[in-house]
């Protein structure tokens, strides 16, 4: 549960216009901040039992530079923090060399059924 990065080149479908975030044709905040809990969700993925898996509880992001369509853009989370089921990772978001965001994210690990069976109730 160490570090895994998740890639995405922005395509129109992705845009701040598109999802009704913003009206420009630059990288969607939320789609940033998808790609982070992407990442941590993949760092964490390879380490768990087939039963469970990690579910998001918290993120806290800055999205520092906008990304035009055609960028490629990665996410880097790295796990800095494992309390019992509760991992917290930190997310940096790249274009390039170049860093478009931040985040702290939080996940807890769940048990696949279990959860489930409390959502359907």
């Amino acid at each position: 549960m160490k570090s895994y990065t998740s890639t995405l080149v922005v395509e129109e479908q992705h845009t701040a216009a598109k999802m009704g975030s913003g009206d420009l044709p630059v990288l969607a905040t939320p789609v940033m901040a998808a790609l982070m809990e992407n990442a941590a969700m993949k760092a964490a993925a390879d380490e768990l039992p087939a039963e469970e898996t990690t579910v998001g509880g918290y993120i806290e992001t800055s999205h520092l530079c906008p990304s035009p369509i055609g960028a490629t853009v990665s996410a880097t989370a790295e796990l800095i923090k494992a309390e019992g089921k509760k991992l917290t990772y930190k997310v940096t978001a790249r274009e390039g060399e170049k860093v478009i965001g931040e985040a702290t994210h939080i996940r807890f690990v769940v048990n696949r059924e279990k959860f489930m069976k409390k959502v359907m109730g």
